[in-house]
């Protein structure tokens, strides 16, 4: 199993007291990333979101990721995600990105598209839709023609529902060979088994839990075995996300983790994403969750909801994952934890646990890719 980090310009409620916060939370995980380059994570990711106040404010998360492509050195930054909706960017524009940022990491970009958080972002750029699911025609229309874009020395073109494009060279054409790895961000098991069929990675945002991993895990591994891939190669590959808090003791990290406003994180995901179900009982905006005590911290701990406690526990949690069947794990980081805090999970971590599990040099999708 293989290690990330996922990073999203989350502001959360610092700005009520801090004018620079924006500013500082988008410093802040420029570090964080640099810190996991240095400290042996194979991955990091960065969002892409509009209008989400205190959730995320990294919109032009090209720009970001142009910068940290010349601040690492092993690293592979990837989009989680890029819209290829054409009403949000269009099509040929995401090509151009993606093989731009391919050469300015000589190889180490990942290609990671997805559909956009909820209404409240998506109509911004759709007025007048009220089913979101008109949004998977969009993105089914568009993304088997990024590798059309790269690989065809001239673009054939395209004539959809939504968009098209004359014949036209797409440049510049990806680094080296064949393209980035493909990946997509899933929400549900048909997601997952239908990223499959089309040879595609998943950004496995919607997994909460290890027990969660097994059903999803074999929606997808079923499906791939079939793939016909969109792409230059198959990317059989799942990433989960989840929340880790490493620190010297497991008394030091369950602080750490009451303190860190844990709380607002999953209140702000419920305020934006309406596509989600909401759970049972879950506050309403601008409700949020109580503040997480100790005994809550404990309890997360113990259903597989949180990873948090000392180098030894958290080896042991993070190997849970790996025995579920994940090929990556992506730590989102502790949002409301001071930066000192946050830095010494990523070092510890690298330093006990990453040795221990992912014992490959190379990354997985340079292997797909070499092999294609």
């Amino acid at each position: 199993m293989e290690f990330g980090l996922f990073v999203q310009g989350y502001v959360g409620k610092r700005a009520e007291t801090d004018p620079l916060a924006e500013h500082k939370a988008l410093m802040e995980e420029t570090e964080y990333v640099i810190q996991a380059d240095r400290s042996g994570f194979k991955y990091a990711w960065a969002s892409e979101h509009h209008f989400l106040e205190e959730y995320s404010h990294l919109s032009a998360s090209d720009v970001y990721l142009g910068y940290l492509a010349h601040a690492t050195e092993r690293i592979h930054l990837g989009s989680g995600i890029f819209n290829p909706l054409a009403q949000v960017n269009h099509p040929v524009k995401v090509a151009e990105k993606v093989a731009m940022l391919d050469h300015l990491t000589e190889g180490r970009f990942e290609f990671g598209s997805g559909r956009g958080a909820g209404s409240h972002e998506i109509l911004g750029f759709l007025p007048g839709i009220t089913d979101m699911n008109h949004t998977k025609e969009i993105w089914e229309e568009t993304i088997a023609e990024f590798p059309k874009m790269w690989l065809q020395d001239e673009y054939a073109g395209f004539q959809g529902k939504f968009w098209s494009l004359p014949p036209r060279k797409v440049l510049p054409k990806p680094y080296g060979k064949s393209h980035p790895a493909m990946w997509y961000a899933a929400g549900s098991p048909p997601s997952y088994a239908m990223a499959a069929r089309k040879g595609l990675g998943v950004l496995g945002f919607s997994v909460q839990k290890v027990s969660d991993m097994e059903w999803v895990l074999e929606q997808y591994k079923t499906a791939i075995v079939d793939a016909e891939p969109v792409g230059d190669f198959v990317n059989d590959n799942v990433m989960v996300t989840t929340t880790a808090i490493c620190a010297p003791t497991h008394e030091e990290a369950v602080r750490i983790a009451v303190e860190g406003d844990l709380h607002y994180l999953p209140s702000l995901v419920f305020r934006y994403h309406d596509t989600f179900p909401r759970p049972e009982g879950f506050p309403v905006w601008p409700q949020t969750l109580p503040p997480y005590t100790e005994e809550f911290i404990e309890m997360m701990i113990q259903e597989e909801l949180l990873i948090c406690g000392d180098p030894d526990e958290v080896l042991r949690q993070c190997k849970r994952w790996e025995q579920a069947g994940a090929d990556q794990i992506s730590f989102g980081l502790p949002v409301g934890v001071p930066k000192g805090e946050t830095l010494q999970t990523i070092r510890l971590v690298g330093e006990h646990v990453i040795p221990k599990i992912d014992t490959d040099p190379v990354h997985r999708t340079t292997r797909f890719r070499a092999a294609s």
